[in-house]
């Protein structure tokens, strides 16, 4: 017999080579009839794949975002069949579920071409081919097999990824008459593939390398239901009117210019106020929790990149170095904020009583992405983290974690981020080369973490491979206002880098002990931060953050002195505005403040310059009414306060 232990801690007991449907039907019917796929000790599996010892099972839906993934995946599949169908002799790549469906790389051949307009045919014959009702079946072949099977069918880039795995750890997957490579998991059928919807279609090079053959990737979706496709393509369109790209534009934010470089961003003057705001709000709490602030060069010597371990990981992808008359003498545009606050740490010897160091910066970096992969200010080269790191003694390390979870949060509830999950990023047990340090201080760092995130009452999920090389780390992983899921802020613990650095403290026995170094920056980078936040937003900053937080609007010339005047007032109480002077109508004055989506419109004609008044109009709500400027300043301010306290308006 199977013990079971159900994700509640109750054991049911299951005969040998019972299946993920077995437990599910034994729990409800209902559950067994909307189950996808099962996770068997933490690894995703084929609901109807046997359980062969002793195990901790949950029991997958669509509802599970490991659930997603398992019907996303199976759903390329048929996409695949689909176009083997449809364009006889196509190539195929690889075709893996994505955060919000799936894609597929394939090879058309010379002359063959698929757009948008091919997208109708294609979805009806893979809801034709769902509706089959075809069973995903699981078959474990030799390599020899594998081999000769897509040799017969002529596709390199199936025998490229065969080339790679060993002989026993390769199986198939078949739905009809249609085979792929793959690991899996997938649904028990295609049935359960009721909506259909390609989104896209884009150039991607085999295997990311510019080197090889570019191939046609075909992005789609997929829905249970025909209702939450609807739905999705709601939010898409959505997606598109708040694109941080459109609105920087249109609201004046920022700019990229070829002749700067790809990837550079130019701050306007809007967007920089936006930034300098940020800036200026995370320095303010920065000095009440004790950071200090540092400021520290754009490029750095290669030797210090070589002893902080960051040009052996990620010198081949930086920008190549810079050379000077001097032979030998190399420097590199600096990736990383962190070496340079090493050196800082090291200018004078540091007491236990000293510690911990808070170091903070607001740091520009620069990291050669493929242009490729650049999307506006998402993925940029050149980006300012705000970053600080920490040392502190080793019994000092929990509270200290604990402090900057405490600011994130902050933060996060400033700016109306209340839906996120914090992310347990830990090493991979089964390929630790890829990280440097020793078992016992990985242990300890990654211990430190769990326990403060507990202690917090975080919701978090574990995430084994997706530590840093030098250590484990929390990420924030925030859902927008559309549900779209970012890692912004993150936490990081360190032995590893006061080590190669030779950093030291006296502790109280006079011995010299090594600090340990926690990173962190709640923003993350400020160009991605101000990109989630325009999406999230849709251009409304918070009253606070609003780069124009009003706008007179004189009805004529004959009231421009008043308006000025107003606009002096507002400026003295630190608001933050302008006056529009220009021969237009009250209407399109009116209009074109509401698009440039300016909190407060003052309204000034005769009967405000009479009173001593202003007619004031809330952006998206219209008329508010009549007021004293005072009146109107002192509500502002008070407004602006409740939000700087984690409230909402």
């Amino acid at each position: 017999m199977l013990n079971i232990t159900l994700p509640d801690g109750s054991v049911r007991q299951f005969v040998d080579g019972a299946t993920g449907y077995d437990v599910a039907a034994a729990i409800s019917e209902g559950l067994a009839r909307n189950a996808v796929g099962v996770r068997v000790n933490g690894e995703v599996r084929d609901l109807h794949r046997p359980i062969e010892q002793d195990a901790h099972v949950a029991i997958l839906t669509w509802n599970d975002d490991d659930g997603k993934m398992a019907y996303w995946h199976s759903s390329a599949h048929v996409l695949a069949e689909a176009l083997e169908a449809l364009y006889p002799g196509v190539k195929l790549g690889i075709g893996p579920a994505i955060e919000n469906g799936f894609y597929y790389d394939i090879d058309l051949g010379e002359g063959r071409t698929i757009s948008s307009e091919d997208f109708p045919e294609i979805e009806k014959k893979m809801l034709e081919l769902a509706r089959q009702k075809n069973k995903f079946e699981r078959r474990a072949v030799s390599k020899a097999e594998a081999v000769a099977y897509f040799t017969e069918k002529a596709d390199p880039y199936k025998l490229d990824l065969l080339e790679r795995l060993e002989d026993g750890s390769i199986t198939f997957y078949q739905q009809g008459n249609f085979v792929d490579l793959c690991r899996g998991p997938h649904l028990p059928d295609t049935s359960t593939i009721k909506a259909v919807k390609l989104l896209n279609v884009a150039g991607a090079y085999w295997r990311g390398d510019e080197k090889n053959k570019q191939l046609t990737r075909i992005y789609g979706i997929t829905f249970p239901k025909a209702k939450e496709l609807t739905e999705y393509l709601e939010r898409l369109e959505e997606a598109k009117r708040r694109d941080h790209r459109k609105l920087g534009k249109e609201l004046e934010l920022f700019a990229f210019s070829d002749k700067v470089g790809a990837g550079l961003p130019l701050w306007l003057p809007k967007g920089t106020m936006l930034r300098e705001k940020l800036e200026q709000f995370l320095r303010r709490a920065q000095m009440k929790a004790g950071y200090q602030p540092v400021v520290t060069p754009h490029i750095g010597s290669k030797e210090l990149y070589v002893t902080s371990g960051h040009y052996e990981k990620y010198g081949a992808d930086s920008f190549q170095p810079i050379k000077t008359p001097n032979p030998g003498e190399e420097f590199f545009l600096k990736p990383m904020n962190c070496p340079h606050h090493c050196e800082i740490y090291k200018t004078k010897p540091r007491s236990y009583r000293d510690l911990p160091v808070r170091l903070a910066e607001f740091g520009t970096v620069y990291r050669y992405e493929q242009s490729g992969e650049l999307h506006g200010l998402t993925r940029v080269r050149g980006f300012t983290q705000d970053d600080a790191h920490i040392f502190c003694r080793p019994d000092q390390v929990k509270e200290e974690f604990t402090k900057v979870i405490d600011l994130v949060l902050y933060v996060f509830r400033a700016l109306g981020f209340e839906d996120f999950t914090a992310q347990i990023s830990l090493r991979d047990p089964e390929n630790k080369a890829k990280y440097i340090g020793s078992d016992e201080n990985w242990d300890k760092a990654e211990q430190a973490i769990i326990e403060s995130a507990a202690e917090k009452g975080l919701s978090t999920v574990t995430e084994l491979g997706e530590a840093a090389f030098y250590g484990p780390k929390l990420d924030f992983m925030v859902r927008d206002a559309l549900g779209r899921k970012w890692q912004l802020g993150t936490v990081q613990v360190d032995y590893n880098l006061p080590e190669r650095f030779d950093l030291e403290y006296v502790a109280p026995d006079n011995s010299r002990q090594r600090p340990v170094m926690i990173h962190r920056a709640p923003f993350g980078s400020l160009e991605r931060f101000v990109a989630v936040l325009i999406e999230h937003c849709g251009g409304n900053f918070p009253l606070w953050l609003s780069p124009e937080q009003f706008a007179v609007l004189p009805i004529s010339e004959k009231y421009h002195d008043y308006a000025q005047q107003v606009y002096d007032q507002l400026v003295g109480a630190e608001l933050r505005g302008t006056v529009d002077h220009r021969d237009e109508k009250i209407g399109r004055k009116i209009r074109d403040a509401e698009v440039s989506k300016v909190p407060y419109m003052l309204i000034v004609g005769e009967k405000e310059q009479a009173e001593g008044i202003v007619s004031v109009r809330r952006h998206g709500e219209g008329d508010v009414g009549a007021m004293p400027i005072s009146a109107f300043i002192q509500d502002f301010q008070a407004k602006v306060a409740a939000l700087m306290d984690g409230k909402t308006e």
